[in-house]
């Protein structure tokens, strides 16, 4: 998809409504669906995490960014994210959270972001979050400058990758509540991205490809 294409199903992504948490669990398993149904999340008194789904142009077609978590003790070492992170007290919104993360972790400027859309929050349960994506795009290739104690490196993926079928793979993978289990992924650039961030990348997915055929 060339960035071109992108910016002309703008006006009709803001209209469409979001496909909502049918679309996270095509990326869930099945252990994860049944320990959510069990799980009263407003109890469990969550907190507040925002993250940006960054598109960008590179070479005339259209990216999204994700990065590469270090290596580190917690819950979400080594792992392919979104940028983003914890909402402060001193974050007016969900949205301004977002882009400050997004300024913070991988250098791209606040104002330099159009923000289109936001989409459904997911909760964490490793990490008690609830997480809120956020749709956004820049009309220039950034110059990426990463947060070391955050961000491992940026990978830049293809819109149209995100979109094939094919990218979809079946991993064993041992996670927070489980081990060695059948975890539904993408393999985006390369890289296994599955959990959360997948969840969210199949919203965004099926909003495009929805947006593409109307």
């Amino acid at each position: 998809m060339t960035f071109e294409t992108f910016k002309k199903l703008i006006p009709k992504i803001q209209k469409m409504l979001v496909p909502g948490e049918s679309a996270h669990f095509i990326m869930a398993p099945e252990i994860r669906k049944r320990e959510l149904d069990k799980i009263k999340i407003e109890a469990q008194n969550p907190r507040n995490a925002a993250v940006m789904m960054l598109v960008y142009p590179k070479d005339g077609i259209a990216h999204i960014s994700l990065i590469l978590r270090p290596i580190y003790k917690g819950v979400h070492s080594g792992q392919v994210a979104l940028p983003g992170g914890k909402v402060e007290e001193f974050d007016l919104n969900y949205q301004t959270a977002a882009l400050r993360e997004t300024w913070e972790e991988i250098g791209v400027g606040v104002r330099d972001v159009k923000v289109v859309k936001e989409l459904t929050k997911v909760y964490i349960p490793p990490s008690n979050f609830w997480v809120h994506p956020f749709m956004g795009y820049v009309i220039e290739t950034p110059n990426f400058i990463v947060q070391e104690e955050e961000v491992d490196k940026v990978i830049e993926v293809p819109i149209e990758q995100l979109l094939d079928e094919n990218t979809i793979v079946s991993k064993k993978l041992s996670t927070s509540y489980a081990e060695n289990i059948e975890v539904p992924s993408f393999m985006l650039d390369g890289y296994t991205v599955w959990g959360a961030t997948a969840m969210m990348l199949s919203e965004l997915k099926i909003l495009l490809k929805s947006v593409m055929e109307s």
